[in-house]
């Protein structure tokens, strides 16, 4: 009788248990090509075109000042990515271990998933905007707003749901795509007729620019990117080693974000335009490099919402451990396919996102302060006990967190308050910790 192999799942079954370890089998280098993929989108390109617009820096200041401050937040996120890597196990399940299960189910899980929501609503209605306006200057039809967003967001859930393997494939063969058009970019920029020395006024601009406002923009692309320790882990449970977790994750972000701001800061000193996907194809009347960059523009909001709507649902199966990971992806899917057809729903959640960042940044800081300094980098066989211990919550960590909320909301908006809170509370963490520890009698 001739013998079946057994047939490969196709849609990923690994909730909050550990992956197997035959099955972590991913290469450093398909980490990178995922980062990569996902750094060139509108919401990056803010940072560095603020950075020269309002910060007053100069094209090579921007972008050297924006990196900095984000290879410093991806730092972070690469070393929050090693539990994963190391034991298997998603991000906000490893947390665990340093907020509590109730800490992470109630406050830390909820946070991520409502965060990952709105910036999958924001993208989608982003990147539907982009197709929408293409499609009329084309051809001249104007269709309703949700004929475009709908297929995009359930196109995008779908690659979520069925699981890692969707994510790495999908970004392996979008890099090639993204990586021409953004070369298309910066060749409509040097070529255009308006500008014909914009190289040579890139190369001129010099490093100008207040050390003030090179520290207050280089500590917003910090903030912006620090809040991915919380979800890092979700991709490296996959990884072939901790290392090549580690570094995947910290080269792969280091390219992406590098080329993302010298794109986006062309764009603003230059035209004078946050969005190079705006400013580039109002400089062409070609219909092919129009195509090439708003066909660049929708991969590459594909691309960050896969990872958007991958990480919220396992943030979202943390907090309702009973679903499968399938179904909490579903349902995180399902409100954010509603919401990607409701521009104006989500345009008006920016101020509630703006008030969980008082959370999401303390919350970050506490992360990387008790990982990196009180538990030295290592989980220990205490350590993970936590993980199913019912309904502890670490009573450091939340008043750390409370005390963070407040620190960030009372703090003038000049002095970078994400940035200052986040200092203070990695700092002083440590020491309370090491304080009551000190003080508790040992038997």
């Amino acid at each position: 009788m001739k013998a079946y192999a057994p047939r490969k799942r196709v849609i990923e079954q690994y909730g909050l248990e550990a992956v197997p370890a035959d099955r972590r089998n991913t290469p450093w280098y398909r980490f990178a090509f995922i980062q990569i993929a996902i750094a060139a989108n509108a919401g990056n390109f803010l940072v560095p075109a603020l950075s020269v617009l309002e910060g007053g820096l100069s094209f090579w200041t921007g972008v050297i000042s924006t990196c900095i401050g984000a290879l410093i937040g991806f730092l972070l996120v690469s070393f929050l990515s090693l539990p994963g890597a190391r034991l298997g196990i998603p991000a906000q399940y490893a947390l665990r271990t340093i907020l509590g299960v109730n800490g992470t189910r109630f406050l830390s899980a909820p946070i991520r998933s409502l965060t990952s929501l709105y910036w999958f609503s924001v993208q989608t209605i982003g990147g539907t905007y982009v197709i929408q306006q293409l499609i009329l200057r084309l051809t001249g039809i104007d269709l309703p707003f949700w004929v475009y967003s709908i297929p995009l967001s359930i196109l995008m859930v779908t690659l979520a749901i069925i699981g890692f393997d969707a994510v790495k494939q999908a970004m392996s063969y979008f890099l090639p795509l993204l990586l021409i058009g953004e070369a298309t970019i910066l060749y409509v920029y040097f070529t255009t007729n308006q500008t014909p020395d914009s190289l040579m006024m890139l190369q001129n601009g010099g490093l100008e620019g207040s050390v003030s406002s090179m520290f207050f923009f280089a500590s917003l692309a910090f903030v912006q990117y620090v809040s991915g320790v919380s979800a890092s882990a979700d991709m490296t449970r996959y990884a072939k080693s901790p290392s090549h977790g580690f570094y995947g994750l910290l080269i792969g972000n280091g390219i992406g974000f590098f080329i993302t701001a010298v794109i986006g800061c062309a764009s603003a000193y230059l035209f004078q335009d946050i969005n190079p996907y705006v400013s580039s194809t109002d400089l062409t009347n070609s219909p092919l490099l129009i195509a090439i960059i708003t066909g660049t523009a929708i991969i590459s909001m594909i691309s960050i919402n896969v990872s958007n709507a991958y990480t919220g649902g396992f943030s979202l199966l943390n907090t309702f451990p009973k679903l499968s990971r399938v179904q909490a992806a579903v349902a995180f899917g399902s409100v954010g396919v509603f919401l990607s057809g409701f521009p104006t729903l989500v345009n008006e959640a920016e101020s509630f996102i703006s008030l969980l960042g008082g959370l999401i940044i303390p919350i970050s800081a506490v992360i990387c302060s008790d990982y990196l300094i009180v538990k030295r980098n290592h989980l220990s066989e205490g350590d993970l006990t936590l993980l199913t211990k019912p309904r502890y919550v670490n009573s450091f960590a939340m008043g750390a967190i409370i005390i963070g909320s407040l620190l960030y909301f009372l703090l003038p908006e000049a002095w970078s308050p994400g940035f200052l809170t986040f200092l203070v509370i990695f700092t002083i963490y440590p020491i309370f910790v090491k304080k009551d520890n000190e003080s508790t009698p040992t038997a």
